[in-house]
């Protein structure tokens, strides 16, 4: 089997009582889709945080192509080929819908001026928003401002890429059509971990689903399977409607 291209090796993490993460493994592959689901609260986002260095684990390792990154600061992981967009996003509202990619190429990716132009204006149009590439991000509607922060961290060319809730407030119709991007970001070879409660669109997009509740994975595999489990229906109880 061949070495995960990210993982997590025993991960805790806690906030005075709270344990919000507690001796933690992950492994995702290359060119692997891994869906989170989990309550509100239950440590999702700061596994997120861990991952990307925003966060400092109160023990375990994060490995990434086989590197120890525990210690490194986030804009180096950024580099080294860890992309991520954020629940809410937070274009640079003042600037131009280019110009927030235009910075994401060439200081998280890396790129010299001349190429991020051209890798900019590819994923724009890649991402549904090259005929907006001029207007004030700050102007765009829900949809188009979470496919900017997706652009974004496409920007940073990377090989594993986090979601964090990027089909949260959108209609169905919006939904199908983030889905069908995801999907051809996947078709490029990114691996991809995608924390969301709006279900059905992970579970059309994922190989495997992780559930995390109480600071541990208590369910891991088929994501089909995984959803019907009684102990998954047993956390979820009342909230049916996203599922």
């Amino acid at each position: 089997m061949a070495a995960p291209i990210l993982a997590l090796e025993k991960i805790s993490k806690r906030f005075g009582a709270i344990v919000v993460a507690d001796a933690i493994d992950l492994a995702l592959g290359d060119g692997e889709a891994l869906g989170i689901i989990g309550p509100n609260g239950a440590g999702k986002t700061t596994l997120f945080g861990i991952i990307g260095g925003t966060v400092a684990p109160d023990s375990g390792r994060v490995l990434y192509d086989g590197w120890d990154i525990t210690e490194m600061p986030p804009a180096r992981r950024c580099a080294m080929g860890i992309g991520r967009s954020f629940q809410i996003p937070l274009p640079f509202g003042g600037m131009s819908v280019f110009e927030n990619l235009f910075v994401a190429s060439a200081f998280g990716g890396n790129r010299r001026e001349r190429d991020a132009y051209a890798r900019c204006m590819e994923i724009l149009d890649r991402c549904g928003l090259a005929a907006k590439a001029n207007r004030p991000a700050a102007s765009l509607a829900l949809l188009d401002r979470k496919r900017l922060e997706l652009a974004r961290a496409l920007a940073t060319d990377p090989a594993v890429l986090l979601l964090d809730e990027v089909a949260g407030g959108l209609t169905e119709r919006e939904c199908h059509a983030l889905i069908e991007l995801i999907r051809d970001v996947r078709q490029s070879g990114v691996s991809i971990i995608w924390i969301e409660h709006v279900v059905h669109a992970l579970i059309a997009s994922i190989d495997r689903l992780l559930v995390l509740h109480n600071g541990a994975f208590i369910a891991a595999g088929d994501p089909a399977t995984v959803i019907k489990s009684p102990q998954v229906a047993e956390i979820y109880m009342g909230i049916e409607a996203d599922a």
